[in-house]
This record gives structure tokens, C-alpha cells and sequence, in this order.
């Protein structure tokens, strides 16, 4: 028989319905009819026929017609709220879903990802949030997982005193307590630290923090039982999604807070949500998806709670987000540099070869496949190539320089960030193998911490650099462009704004990128007397990157705009492909206003821009080999009698 779940007020009741051709009005009433029973003064409702509401699906949030049938516009075991006239909403109502982000599509899973504790990388944890997998364990993993479990279950039969098995915790690791308060005591610690605040993560974000716990469980150090690891995998299957507020955590010991909720709706407490209820309590949750709440053993909610998962699973996405800049930020200042007719010459191999950072010199071999070559012609760079300049800003010049050390960054802060998704960070270690438990100070999250400050700061310089060229391309004086990049300047103010918006954000960036990790506050008594603060290193990163995005969007705006009023000369093949992509997406307006550059940085996190220049950056490194040449001492001097100044080639 069909069954759904409706919320009133401040209860959760199931209502069956054996002719789903009843109306919503029905539905509303049958519930109201339970609520009533359960209430001495019926909940102050007189008639229920007579009482009117408005019910909404707690999937989506989609009004439902009262006059609608149950069939047209439920499906069995949905979630409703019903919202009684009069009524303010349910204070434990969540009005929307949990930070929704626009930057994964959901996906339903297809395929199957085995986890051991050793090999996710920061792109498969990506994935997983995407959900492009399920989860499931390997046998060596599963093997470790018991033979750690039965070490554990053994210190608790012989009665032995170990922290945070059978102590207190923290301040009191040593109040001994009694066996038969040791799965209290586990309960106890997740819903006393279960204390954070602020917005809830977004499915995606839950979902990578969730599976990161699976898979550093799975390593077969942290004690959990077999049955309580499987049960958190079930509940992500069916993505059954704890909420879990994105602050309160300070980096060591672990993130307690973020992690404690996580662990909390898996116990069947608090909120969750999924794609098929939206938000309801986690007991409704778990059971609309024919799943039961976790059961903690002793050593269980410890290990749950214990680690530097959040900071680590923001990390991964940060990270992975900032190569996608990283990729995009050449081909996106290559433009630029066509528009503005600018020099390829400051990207000769030679140059490089002489300061051999592998970023700088990844970089300079990119502009080399974009920009003007016997691979690649552009019109426009044959029609100023006998100017009178003799070199360019170092916002064009120097993007190797600039743009590599980002790329090394990225690279440096990749490394760490797989390490630490792969790493047992709770605490204490079990080692079946050696028969013991081991305190030791894994949980602290001074790794991730650090590196993601230093990858704020080393993203937000490709924003710094590139609000530079968009002053470039907007000022005349610079560009030999119209002002702004319309016509009829004056009636019109073109990107005027619009590089107002990047100067903003730029500015705003500048104060993000004080690194958080060099805080520290003295908490748990002064147990716990230094810390990370790496959560907030983990959530600021990813706005400065979302603020890079959002500038270099500008960016690539402005140089397709600047591209227009060099018509009819075009640019190189991949260039032009870059700005193909562009022209039936956003038209280039060159009288009233600049377009949003907000919306557009989708093309950038999703990295389209990059996949329509890389075949040809490919093609040009794997074909196109330069001949090494001697750079002429004299090729950019002004002052060289042989050559004078408006002979030099600007190439």
C-alpha cells in the first residue's frame, strides 16, 4: 500500500492511502486527523475540515494543488509539508535544499568505485560528489576492517583502560567508564559535539565529506565494526545526506563539529536529506530508504567524528577547481594579448629554458600553441607585426612568470591533498598487527591547513593579473580599442562597470588570502592548545577561487568583445574556436551594455573553454617542434644602431 510522510508543525507522520486517486485536500486532512490524536488540546485545531493549509513537496519544494490527485503528483513514500494557515513555518523546517551548488550536476550513479584507504584521488572524490559512483569496500580492506574491530572488542572484554574506548574525552580522558555506559558514552559524544553552526554543505560537498570518511575507515586503523562502515555505505548509496553546517570546526582535534553531525543522522538524529524526501528527521530519512540507523559500539563515535575530512573534502574541490582556472587562465590571456597586439617574442623556448620552473615553463609553451605561429597564422598578429613597439606590459610579458608559480602551487597542494584523502587521521590508531592502540596526533590539520592558504594566495594572483588586462582593454590609451569596448561612448557605457566588478572582487580576494593557519586558539581546556583553523583556510579558498572564476569570465568577455572591433582579421584556429564557443552563447553587444560575467564563468568551472583549445595546444606540442635558435642581443634594444626602432619585429 502507498505511504507517505507528512510534516506538521513540529511531527513526522506516516499516512497510507489505498486509493491514490484522492486529491492532495485528502491527504492533508488524513494527517491533520493523526496529528490531532496526538495532541491533549488537539494542537488547537477545532475542525479539520475547516482548517486550511498549503502543502508543498519537501523534494524540490513544489506547491501542490489541493484539488490535484495523489497519483498525478506524488510518488509512493513522498515527503510533504503541510503548512497550516495561520502558522508561522516549522522552526526545524529547512525551506530550501542544503546549499545547492550549480557547479556539479547531480548525476545518478551508474557505475561502482572500490575503496581500500590507499588509492582515491582528489578527481574520484570529485565524482563521488557528483555521484558518478556507488561505493563498495575491497576484500582487503574489508578484512582489515574486522581484524581491527576484534582487537578493539577484546580490550572491552578484559577491561583494560584505553582513551576514548573505555575513557572520557578530551579533558577527560582520565574518568574511566563503566562497560555499561560505553555505548553512551559514544552516543553522548557525537550529539554534545554535534554544535556547529551556519548553512548546511550542498548535496555534492556532503556526499565527498561522506565518502572520504568511508575511505579512510577503510584503512582498517580507526576500530570501526564492518556492519557500522557498511551501513554508512548504504547511506551513501541512497544518498541519504546528514546536515551538516559548514563552521565550527577548527582544524584539530579534527573537524569535530562538521564531522559529528555527519555521524549524527546516520544514528537516525537530526536532519538529513535526499533526492526522493528533500529535508526531513534522519529516522524518516533512513527508513524511507529501507535503511536503519547506525548502532555505535564502543571506539565508534570517536572514530566517526575524529579526523580532517571536511577540511580535506573542500580541499579536493578547491584544488581540482584551481587547475580548471589554472588550464583556462592562458588561453583566456592569450586573447587578450591578440587583442591588444601584443609580442610572442617574451614566449621563445630559450627564455624559459634559462629559469626552468616547470610551471613557467608549461605556461610559455601554451601561449606558443595558441598565438601566432606557422602551426597556427593570425591575421592580427601579421597586421602589427613591423610596429613601433618594442615590448609589452608585464601583465602579457611576464604570464609565465605569473601564471607558473600558480601552476606549481597547484600542483604542490594536489600532492598533499591526495596524501591526506588517503591518510588515517583519528585518533587513537589501532594496529591489529601489533596487538595495540597508539595516541598519537594524526587529527591535526596543519597539512591541508597550510596548503590551501597558500593555494588562495597563488589563485587569486591570476586574478590580480588578470583585472590588469581588462583595465588594458577597457582604456583606450592602453588598447587603441574604443573606450570600454562600445561604441558611442558616452550614451553607452560598455565594460565600464564590469571591470569595476573585477576590481572588487580582486580587492575582496586580497583580504580572503591572510592565511587562516597562522591563528591559533586554545580550546578543550587547553588540552587541545594549538590548532589548525583549516576549515576556514578549506571555505575560503573556494571563495577566492569562485571570485578568480568570476574575474577571468570578465576577462574572456572583454577579448572577445575586443576581438569584434578588429574585424575582419582573425586570430589563430584555437583562439577563434575559444571565441566560436562564446558568440551563440553570449552575444557580443557593441552599443548598450557589457553582458554578465557571473553567469559565465559556468564555461570556465566546467572547463569548456579548455576543452576547445586542447586539442590544438595538444596537436602543437606532440607536431610542432620550434628549430633552437640564438636570440639576437640586439632584437629588442633601443637603442642599437643596426636596428632601428620602427624596424624591429614585433612578433
Amino acid at each position: 500500500m502507498p505511504r507517505f510522510t507528512v510534516h506538521i508543525r513540529d511531527e513526522w507522520l506516516a499516512v497510507p492511502c489505498r486509493d491514490t486517486s484522492n486529491t492532495i485536500q485528502w491527504l492533508g486532512q488524513e494527517a491533520l486527523k493523526r496529528y490531532i490524536k496526538n495532541k491533549p488540546d488537539n494542537g488547537g485545531i477545532t475542525a479539520v475540515k475547516d482548517t486550511r493549509f498549503v502543502a508543498r513537496r519537501c523534494q524540490g519544494l513544489g506547491l501542490l494543488d489541493a484539488d490535484d490527485t495523489i497519483d498525478d503528483v506524488l510518488e509512493d513514500n513522498d515527503f510533504v509539508e503541510l503548512a497550516i494557515e495561520g502558522d508561522t513555518m516549522s522552526p526545524d523546517f529547512i525551506p530550501c535544499e542544503p546549499g545547492v551548488s550549480h557547479l556539479y550536476p547531480y548525476t545518478r550513479w551508474k557505475f561502482y568505485i572500490s575503496l581500500d584507504g590507499n588509492s582515491l584521488m582528489s578527481t574520484d572524490l570529485i565524482n563521488l560528489g557528483r555521484g558518478l559512483y556507488k561505493i563498495k569496500l575491497t576484500p582487503e580492506a574489508e578484512r582489515k576492517v574486522v581484524q581491527s574491530r576484534e582487537l578493539l572488542d577484546t580490550i572491552v572484554k578484559e577491561n583494560k583502560v584505553v582513551y576514548g574506548i573505555t575513557t572520557g574525552f578530551g579533558k577527560f580522558a582520565r574518568t574511566v567508564i563503566p562497560v555499561s555506559k560505553l555505548k553512551e558514552l559514544q552516543e553522548n559524544l557525537v550529539r554534545s559535539h554535534s554544535a556547529g553552526v551556519g548553512n548546511p554543505l550542498s548535496p555534492e560537498r556532503t556526499r565527498m565529506l561522506l565518502a572520504l570518511r568511508i575511505n579512510v575507515l577503510a584503512k582498517g586503523h580507526s576500530g570501526v565494526s564492518l556492519e557500522t562502515l557498511q551501513a554508512m555505505i548504504q547511506a551513501f548509496n541512497a544518498s541519504c545526506l546528514s546536515f551538516v553546517p559548514e563552521k565550527g570546526t577548527v582544524g584539530a582535534s579534527g573537524d569535530l563539529a562538521p564531522l559529528s553531525h555527519l555521524a549524527l543522522g546516520l544514528m537516525g538524529e537530526g536532519k538529513m536529506w535526499s533526492p526522493t524526501s528533500g529535508w526531513a528527521d534522519a529516522k524518516y530519512v533512513l527508513e524511507a530508504h529501507g535503511l536503519k540507523p547506525i548502532s555505535l559500539k564502543p571506539k565508534e563515535g570517536l572514530a566517526l567524528i575524529n579526523g580532517t575530512q571536511m577540511i580535506t573534502s573542500l580541499g579536493a574541490e578547491a584544488v581540482e577547481r584551481a587547475q580548471a582556472i589554472a588550464q583556462q587562465a592562458d588561453i583566456i590571456a592569450a586573447l587578450t594579448l591578440e587583442v591588444l597586439k601584443g609580442t610572442t617574442k617574451a614566449f621563445d623556448s630559450d627564455i624559459h629554458a634559462l629559469r626552468p620552473h616547470p610551471g613557467q615553463i608549461e605556461v610559455a609553451q601554451r601561449f606558443r600553441s595558441l598565438l601566432d605561429s606557422d602551426h597556427h597564422p593570425s591575421q592580427i598578429a601579421e597586421s602589427h607585426r613591423f610596429c613601433d613597439r618594442v615590448q609589452d606590459a608585464y601583465t602579457m610579458r611576464c604570464c609565465p612568470q605569473v601564471h607558473g608559480i600558480a601552476n606549481d602551487t597547484i600542483a604542490f597542494v594536489q600532492n598533499i591533498i591526495n596524501t591526506e584523502i588517503n591518510s588515517a587521521t583519528d585518533n587513537p590508531m589501532v594496529f591489529a598487527e601489533r596487538g595495540e592502540t597508539i595516541s598519537g596526533g594524526n587529527f591535526h590539520g596543519e597539512y591541508p591547513a597550510k596548503a590551501l592558504d597558500f593555494l588562495a594566495i597563488a589563485v587569486h594572483e591570476l586574478a590580480s593579473i588578470s583585472e590588469r588586462r581588462i583595465e588594458r582593454l577597457c582604456n583606450p590609451s592602453l588598447s587603441e580599442l574604443p573606450a570600454f569596448l562600445v561604441n558611442e561612448g558616452g550614451l553607452n557605457s560598455g565594460f565600464m562597470i564590469a571591470h569595476c566588478t573585477a576590481a572588487a572582487l580582486v580587492s575582496e580576494n586580497k583580504v580572503l588570502c591572510h592565511p587562516s593557519s597562522v591563528d591559533s586558539l586554545s580550546t578543550s581546556a587547553a588540552t587541545e592548545d594549538h590548532v589548525s583553523m583549516g576549515g576556514w583556510a578549506a571555505r575560503k579558498a573556494l571563495r577566492v577561487i569562485e571570485h578568480v572564476e568570476q574575474v577571468l569570465a570578465i576577462e574572456l568577455l572583454a577579448a572577445c568583445q575586443g576581438i569584434e572591433f578588429l574585424r575582419p582579421l582573425r586570430t589563430t584556429t584555437p583562439l577563434e574556436k575559444v571565441y566560436e564557443l562564446m558568440r551563440p552563447r553570449y552575444k557580443i553587444l557593441m552599443h548598450v551594455r557589457a553582458p554578465c560575467g557571473m553567469s559565465l564563468n559556468v564555461l570556465i568551472f566546467s572547463t569548456q573553454v579548455w576543452n576547445v583549445a586542447k586539442p590544438y595546444i595538444d596537436k602543437y606540442q606532440t607536431e610542432y617542434i620550434p628549430e633552437s635558435r640564438p636570440v639576437s642581443p640586439t632584437a629588442f634594444s633601443l637603442d642599437s644602431p643596426a636596428s632601428p626602432r620602427k624596424r624591429v619585429r614585433h612578433e
